[in-house]
């Protein structure tokens, strides 16, 4: 068995919601012009209108939601 003290994987996870903040999956939603906003329209256009529950960018959304920080700066993509 192997020492090590796991601190290189509670960073790892720690930063994801950091990370996906800035590429558009922010607690407030997904941020228009982002990498986010490009992924959400293509998986609902290849999906008939919708995200799939499940999917990778459904997936990603609930990460940033959970992230917890205070997004509401960013232009959010409002429901049609």
């Amino acid at each position: 068995m192997g020492t090590e003290s796991g601190w290189g994987s509670v960073v790892a996870v720690g930063t994801v919601p950091v990370e996906l903040g800035a590429v558009g999956f922010t607690s407030v939603g997904i941020a228009a012009s982002f990498i986010a906003a490009k992924m959400t329209s293509t998986a609902a256009t290849a999906n008939g209108g919708g995200v799939a529950a499940g999917s990778l960018v459904a997936t990603l959304q609930s990460v940033g939601e959970c992230s917890g920080q205070d997004d509401q700066s960013q232009e959010m993509i409002q429901p049609g």
